[in-house]
């Protein structure tokens, strides 16, 4: 082997480990957020159920990017780890609901407003907006790199305000930009139910919802899917954990269910 030759191979083996060591150290990053002290023990208890290291790395998070998480909610189960991953290199957003829409919403945001009050060092750069259908902007147009939404489209389909809530956030994304949804899975043998009174919602019916906004189905990973979850309680979604609607009742049996079977997918907002 001439030494022209060597010299190259071995830059390119550098340039590997490099490129290798830089999404390991990515990953730790994560890793140990994900692990940190920064999060509350009722938020951490969860993440058998929402797997969160695999779930953003199948949506593409980097620390660099700019990312709208959508209605938080007042426990900011996500903020504990995207704010910081992203307070040095990134922005993060947080779309909150309209405080108007109902008592749930305003004690919501009071508490997430609450939470990042308390700890002005670790979520001092987070950005509030809200997201109310299409009626505001959740970040400035073509600024955003992922925009992610856990659990929330169920509740917008019976209320008609699914498809404005889509349009804010393909307003927002770069093109090119990603949209992370993950959302309790309906079964493939019923048709879906315009009024989602379950709380469930068919993947198909779901990718023809966003498409039709102008997104791009891109993949769906099977990284939140529950065998368990039979999909037919009295109460609905809300008969497992964390609501436990039910109470007491077969308390047991809902537990061993665990959460929701869920599907998590990724969208693309066209590149221009």
């Amino acid at each position: 082997m001439t030494s022209r030759i060597l010299t190259a191979v071995l830059a390119g083996v550098l340039a590997l480990g490099g490129a290798v060591a830089s999404v390991r150290a990515d990953d730790a990053k994560l890793a140990g957020l994900i692990a940190g002290p920064q999060r509350t023990a009722p938020n951490r208890v969860r993440d058998p159920y929402r797997h969160p290291q695999a779930t953003l790395a199948f949506f593409g998070l980097k620390d660099t990017m700019t990312v709208v998480e959508i209605w938080p909610g007042g426990a900011g189960w996500w903020t504990e780890i995207l704010a910081p991953y992203l307070a040095e290199h990134g922005r993060y957003y947080a779309a909150l609901p309209n405080p108007a829409r109902n008592d749930e919403a305003r004690r919501g945001n009071e508490a997430f407003a609450a939470k990042m009050a308390a700890d002005p060092k670790l979520y001092g750069k987070v950005i509030t907006t809200t997201l109310d259908g299409d009626r505001d902007k959740i970040a400035p147009d073509n600024s955003a790199d992922l925009v992610l939404t856990f659990r929330n489209l169920h509740d917008w389909v019976p209320q008609g305000t699914a498809e404005a809530a889509l349009r804010a956030m393909y307003r927002a994304l770069k093109p090119g930009g990603i949209l992370g949804i993950e959302d309790h899975r309906a079964a493939n043998d019923k048709p879906q139910d315009p009024a989602a009174k379950s709380g469930y919602l068919r993947e198909d019916y779901t990718i023809a919802l966003v498409e039709r906004v102008g997104f791009k189905f891109v993949a769906k990973s099977e990284v939140n899917a529950n065998p368990k979850d039979t999909k037919d309680y009295p109460a609905g979604v809300w008969t497992l954990p964390p609501t436990l609607r039910l109470k007491d009742q077969d308390r047991a049996k809902y537990l061993a269910i665990g959460e929701s079977d869920r599907f998590t997918m990724k969208f693309v907002k066209p590149a221009r």
